[in-house]
């Protein structure tokens, strides 16, 4: 080969997707991050989904998602009630995917609130920013002081809300007053009355929750 034919190969070389990091189909994506796969993510969506529990008395207790759902139901610790039309398969089984569970043993649930965590505190809240109103899905949610640490204000169930993180940077180490903001509701413990007014809710969307929810 000719030293000038040579260079144009070489020239050629350099300027294919391999040669400057472009995405090649069916090569993989650039260190750190992970190719777009639909039936990951659907999966992964399906997987979070709510489903009703209910006490072995079959009164509703709680909301947990699919995947703790399954888990439970492959424990023996719960049975299903109702199924979606939906299907997880595994390497050797396809399982129906939960609509609403029942404990097959009865659990005595106090009458205190839950646990403060973000988890509560953004499931009280409907993953709704309580500064613009908006819902978001909870990864681009965090958690904001209304009354700021550096004031004084605690991680209380009284004083944590569910914000995005827009108004959150807007707000910054101020008051919502100061900030020229207002709050949607006034937060408050979440209670059971408040995890059954939510049962409710999610049972609009879902009617085979329906019959379950009222007591």
């Amino acid at each position: 080969m000719s030293p000038a034919r040579s260079s144009a190969s070489e020239s050629r070389g350099r300027h294919t997707p391999e040669a400057t990091g472009a995405a090649v189909p069916g090569s993989e994506s650039p260190a750190g991050s992970r190719p777009y796969n639909p039936i990951t993510q659907r999966r992964a969506s399906l997987m979070g989904e709510p489903v009703l529990v209910l006490n072995a008395t079959y009164e509703p207790i709680n909301v947990t998602a699919v995947r703790r759902a399954m888990v439970l139901m492959l424990k023996g610790v719960a049975q299903a009630e109702e199924l979606h039309n939906s299907e997880v398969h595994s390497a050797a089984h396809a399982h129906k995917v939960p609509s609403v569970i029942r404990l097959l043993a009865y659990r005595h649930i106090p009458q205190q609130s839950r646990a403060l965590s973000r988890k509560n505190i953004l499931l009280r809240d409907r993953n709704t920013c309580q500064f613009c109103g908006r819902i978001f899905p909870s990864s681009e949610l965090t958690l904001d002081h209304v009354v700021p640490r550096s004031r004084g204000g605690r991680s209380s169930w009284e004083n944590l809300v569910a914000c995005c993180y827009r108004c959150n940077n807007g707000k910054g180490d101020r008051t919502p007053e100061e900030a020229g903001l207002k709050l949607a509701r006034r937060p408050r413990p979440f209670t059971l009355h408040t995890s059954r007014q939510l049962m409710r809710l999610i049972g609009h969307r879902d009617e085979r929750w329906r019959k379950y929810l009222f007591y």
